[in-house]
């Protein structure tokens, strides 16, 4: 190998060890976390909807003195019924999304002689709330309308004709004689 190649490998590879060395003390003010390669890509999450929404609605529609049937007509099937707490029901709601905290929402009705006696809980969200969070994040372009001039299906209906006419001129440049195309079976027959 040539003297003034090893000379500009050397410099090379020198220069190369010196950004690597520099680069590490400029990483010791970073996380961890942070200087791995593979937490600079954040992977799609899913939306995490758990447990029973409870909407403000059907907390106002809860009366002392309803039975176990119309309250669970009214809340819907409670998430955890304890057999130690025979005479409490607890609704449960969490929201995960991605790059926002999770939200969790709680409500308990307690019963006595199968009798609903109070309720208490967070304040819930009302339908129109909760559905405003699901709502996605980009916000689209106003719809147009789907209207069509007489203009527009005049011409449309003008472009569909010469496409029927190309298919009458394929179908008659196949001579008359001429066998129908043929092909296998997709399934074997049935033995």
């Amino acid at each position: 190998m040539p003297a003034n190649h090893r000379y500009s490998a050397r410099t090379a590879f020198l220069l190369l060890a010196c950004t690597v060395l520099a680069s590490c003390s400029s990483l010791s003010g970073m996380s961890a976390s942070s200087a791995n390669p593979i937490n600079w890509v954040t992977p799609y999450k899913v939306d995490v909807i758990q447990g029973n929404f409870v909407s403000k609605e059907q907390v106002e529609q809860l009366k002392t003195g309803m039975t176990r049937d119309q309250v669970k007509a009214t809340l819907g099937t409670p998430l955890m019924a304890s057999l130690f707490h025979a005479d409490r029901w607890d609704y449960v709601f969490t929201l995960k999304r991605q790059g926002v905290e999770p939200q969790s929402y709680k409500y308990t009705v307690f019963f006595k002689n199968d009798q609903l006696e109070r309720f208490e809980g967070d304040a819930m969200p009302s339908e129109t709330e909760f559905i405003a969070k699901l709502g996605n994040r980009r916000k689209l372009g106003e719809v147009p309308v789907l209207e069509a001039t007489e203009e527009q299906l005049n011409k449309a209906a003008g472009k569909s004709k010469p496409a029927a006419a190309s298919t009458a001129a394929t179908s008659a440049s196949v001579p008359a004689g001429a066998p129908a195309a043929s092909y296998p079976p997709l399934e074997s027959p049935k033995q």
